[in-house]
């Protein structure tokens, strides 16, 4: 009986929620991160106030909602993209781009939501310490195409410090041998060595591929690049075939 009551109880808690959360996206999209006011929420929907901090305890608490929330369904479109790409049987090029067009087009799809995530910090808000996870989540699909490479001169030095990063965080290599399995062990002799190799270059694609989506992609998102007569595609493809290049990754797509 009781279980029974609790059924629609907890639905109608979780719909109370989605709605929060929809009005405070409405809100984002108007103003971003500082225009989130839960008193205006609560009007809307007609609540009180304190009927309101019954489903959110308050500011923070509805942005942490909201910047997981981001973080899942922009890890699940990287996750779907690297899926399609893989039973396309794509080369590694052809899916570092499918994955940055996949990054791209969620971003401009919702781009409130990405600049939640990726555009200046709220005041005064300190993120979760779980959203680091859900982060890397995002960033993990790159990690195996770049397991593949031989990185040349250019990112030498980035390959080292990242060499220095692994071996100084252990939750770094888990996370690299979680999307990358191969590093974790290499085919060829000697193991030891092949691994620290591969997962440094890994790791070293993954975060310069964050570093040139997450620079073309605010632009675009922004609207820096109006007025202007390239593609946001053209450029981000542009940025993606000089990093394959200094990774040594197989032939451009046809």
């Amino acid at each position: 009986m009781e279980r029974a009551q609790q059924g629609p109880r907890a639905r109608y808690r979780e719909q109370t929620r989605a709605e929060i959360k929809d009005l405070a996206l409405r809100q984002l999209a108007e103003g971003g991160g500082t225009a989130l006011a839960l008193t205006r929420i609560a009007k809307e929907m007609g609540l009180s106030g304190p009927a309101l901090y019954r489903y959110f305890a308050g500011r923070d608490d509805l942005l942490n909602a909201l910047i997981r929330d981001a973080y899942d369904d922009a890890a699940a479109a990287m996750e779907r993209a690297a899926a399609r790409s893989a039973k396309a049987s794509r080369g590694v090029r052809a899916r570092l781009h499918d994955l940055a067009e996949a990054y791209r087009a969620w971003a401009i799809a919702e781009p409130h939501r990405y600049l939640l995530i990726q555009g200046a910090p709220v005041p005064g808000y300190v993120a979760p310490a779980d959203t680091l996870e859900r982060a890397r989540a995002v960033l993990g699909p790159f990690l195996p195409l770049f397991a593949t490479g031989s990185p040349g001169p250019a990112v030498a030095a980035t390959v080292d410090e990242m060499t220095a990063w692994l071996a100084a965080d252990g939750t770094v290599g888990a996370w690299v041998a979680r999307y990358a399995p191969e590093v974790a062990d290499p085919p060829d002799a000697p193991a030891q060595e092949a691994r620290e190799i591969r997962a440094a270059s890994a790791l070293a694609g993954a975060v310069l591929a964050w570093t040139q989506l997450h620079g073309s992609v605010s632009l675009e998102v922004a609207g820096q690049f109006a007025g202007m007569a390239h593609r946001g595609g053209t450029l981000l493809g542009a940025h993606m075939e000089m990093l394959a290049d200094s990774f040594g990754l197989d032939q451009a797509p046809s």
